[in-house]
């Protein structure tokens, strides 16, 4: 199965990005924006495997207390045939520590491991054509100011449900004892 580890965002959260991307579905020539259900932070891509027991092992060693995420800035990755648009998140010591240790559990463990920087974004849509003009200056700095705490990191399964990407979580493990 297709798995990643990610932080998952409270309803208030959702309903806070997906006006985000709707907002940018409204400006945009054409696109594939991500369904509101399935807005997450990814930590780690493993990819395929069957070895979900060793990841829940890895996350239940994970250090660290909940902490704040600020959503801030609207970015585009290029790419031929249009752009990845997301938005980023202001700098975050415990965000990077978390991710740190994740890395280092996971390739102590015999996993994939990303050795590109770790650049933590929200993928509004993919394929996305923005019109001629377009500011994403603007358009980040005119939406609301995105606040979430993390509590627990989650290992995701992806896969296809009647042709719709869809993600479930496996498993939730809760950083320093908080209740999500």
């Amino acid at each position: 199965m297709r798995l990643f580890v990610a932080i998952l965002f409270s309803d208030h959260t959702l309903d806070q990005l997906f006006a985000a991307c709707r907002q940018l579905r409204d400006c945009a020539g054409r696109g594939s924006f991500t369904r509101r259900e399935n807005l997450h932070l990814t930590l780690a891509f493993i990819g395929e495997s069957g070895r979900e027991d060793e990841l829940c092992r890895v996350l239940e060693k994970l250090e660290g207390e909940p902490f704040p995420l600020w959503v801030e800035g609207f970015g585009t990755f290029r790419r031929e045939g249009g752009d990845i648009c997301w938005l980023g998140l202001r700098r975050s010591e415990a965000l990077l520590a978390l991710h740190r240790q994740l890395s280092e559990g996971l390739e102590r463990a015999g996993f994939p491991v990303e050795r590109r920087p770790f650049r933590p974004h929200l993928t509004l849509g993919r394929r996305v054509l923005l019109p001629r003009g377009f500011d994403p200056r603007r358009f980040g700095g005119e939406l609301p100011k995105i606040t979430e705490r993390v509590e627990a990191v989650s290992l995701m399964k992806s896969e296809r449900i009647d042709g719709r990407l869809t993600y479930t979580e496996l498993y939730r493990y809760t950083l320093g004892g908080a209740r999500p």
